[in-house]
Order: C-alpha cells, then structure tokens, then sequence
C-alpha cells in the first residue's frame, strides 16, 4: 500500500510540486499524494505533460492521444480526469463515449480517428509503424513532428497510468462524475 501523503508528510522535493498542483485544481489529487514517495516521478511527469501541452497537436487531439493510452492500459482515473477534460473541452458526447469504449472502438472523426490509430500502432510496435501506417497518418494533415510528438504523449501518459495503477490512486471526489 501507498502513503497518500499530505504536502506536510510528504518528501521536501515532492512538496513544490504537490502545492503548486493544489493551487491549480483547488484540491489534492489522490495519485499525487500517492506519487509523492518519488519527487523525481512527480517532476518527470510534470515536466514531460508540459511539453507535451506545448505540442503543436491541438488540445482535443492530446486528450485522444490521453484517453487511448489510459482506456489501453486499464487506468480508470485517467479515464475520469480526461473525460472531465474533454468535456471542459467541448467534446461531444459521442466522441467521449467512443473513446472512454476502449481502443476497438472507432472516432467519427477522421483526423481524431488518425491520431487514435497512429498511437495504438505506436504502442503495439514499440515505435516500427512502418511506411503504410505513418503515410496514413500523415494523409490527414499531420505532419513528422506530430508523429514524434504523439511518442511524447506516449510516454508522459504511460508513465501516469502505469504510477496510478501501481500505487492504487483512486477516483477523487471531484472526477466522481466522470467515473
């Protein structure tokens, strides 16, 4: 079991962290306080979301990227958090549903559509997609940047939905709605 620690009890390295991501959401998330037993997880994963919401992808195309990687690797508060993001968004519902149905499931959208199939052939051939897969992506107005930005959000969002598994981070009260 995971110390769910408070900014009091928590290492002095995971504190900036954990208050500044407070001050952000009004609250503290579970799987902060649960992360806090690594400072370097906590800013490693600070960093690397900050540059992957730097990317030139568009937000609704991050938060597909987002919820593929967390309906794949079985995260069900990544699932809420970014449900909650998307709708914040403007998402549709179809399109939250879709992507909240896992990655059989088919986005209406076709350039949404491409960055869903782009990532899943990412993570199922550990980055060899192959010409046939990247020339699809690139068909709908994507470009080589996008391709390595979507490895980026990759990695930002494996490390999250791996740490929230590991550590047993559940559903805070406030995402409650979006579970």
């Amino acid at each position: 079991m995971f110390t769910a620690h408070t900014i009091e009890s928590a290492p002095p390295a995971s504190r900036r962290f954990m208050t500044a991501t407070q001050g952000h959401l009004g609250y503290l998330p579970a799987a902060t306080a649960r992360w806090a037993a690594s400072p370097q997880l906590l800013d490693g994963f600070g960093k690397l979301t900050a540059l992957f919401d730097a990317t030139t992808l568009d937000p609704v195309a991050r938060e597909v990227l987002i919820m593929t990687v967390a309906t794949r690797n079985g995260c069900h508060l990544c699932v809420a958090m970014h449900t909650a993001r998307l709708t914040t968004l403007g998402a549709g519902s179809a399109l939250i549903a879709a992507l909240r149905g896992g990655p059989d499931q088919s986005l209406a959208n076709p350039r949404l559509e491409a960055v869903r199939v782009f990532t899943l052939r990412v993570l199922d051939s550990a980055g060899d997609v192959g010409e046939k897969a990247l020339a699809a992506f690139l068909a709908l107005g994507y470009t080589h940047q996008n391709a390595l930005e979507v490895v980026l959000g990759i990695g930002a969002y494996t490390m999250s939905t791996l740490a929230n598994r590991l550590t047993g981070a559940p559903v805070d009260p406030q995402l409650s709605q979006f579970a």
